[in-house]
């Protein structure tokens, strides 16, 4: 797959007719797309679980209050156990892939423990996650060609900076589109 065809650091808006429960207006992170499937994130979900609960369950101990209490965040259906860290910048981990030349996804402890201890490599921004989502070969671009997603490339301003309950729409603004005046019915002329 070239670089024009694949949608690698690229976000999925859900399209206001998405029915399944687990990306209802949702804004995934696609971290990896070749012609063998896609690997991604949802970015705009969190779990009933904090950044310490899960600290404490891999024993590692932190004292930064402001961690311990951030929200873990959803990262898809699949998984479910296997965490990783969505992060700016992009440092020098055990296990990243980049993503830009300012973002990276971290799969390795690391990363956990420079932030619960606070030292001067930890990133500034960082998303700890759960789950993540895939699509095997084909399946995603079936989706784009049923209206099912809008695609913009990913925004690090929307990732890191904008609030969790807008993240969906401040995508679609992006691109000039309004979900709210979408029909969820869609359809081909």
């Amino acid at each position: 797959m070239n670089a024009v065809t694949s949608l690698t650091n690229h976000f999925l808006i859900a399209m206001p007719q998405m029915t399944d429960p687990r990306f209802t207006r949702t804004l995934t992170l696609i971290c990896e797309h070749s012609e063998e499937g896609a690997m991604g994130l949802v970015v705009n979900r969190t779990l009933d679980l904090r950044v310490g609960q899960l600290l404490e369950h891999m024993d590692i101990a932190t004292h930064d209050t402001a961690l311990a209490q951030r929200p873990v965040h959803y990262g898809g259906p699949v998984e479910m156990g296997r965490g990783f860290v969505l992060h700016r910048p992009l440092g020098a981990w055990e296990n990243t892939i980049a993503l830009s030349a300012t973002v990276g996804l971290t799969a390795s402890r690391d990363i956990l423990q420079a932030m619960a201890g606070h030292r001067d490599d930890a990133p500034r921004n960082a998303l700890v996650v759960l789950g993540y989502a895939g699509w095997g070969a084909g399946q995603l671009e079936a989706e784009l060609v049923d209206n099912t997603w809008l695609t913009l490339a990913a925004d690090e301003d929307i990732l890191f900076d904008e609030p969790l309950p807008t993240r969906w729409q401040a995508a679609a603004t992006r691109l000039g589109v309004d979900l709210t005046l979408l029909s969820p019915d869609s359809g081909h002329a």
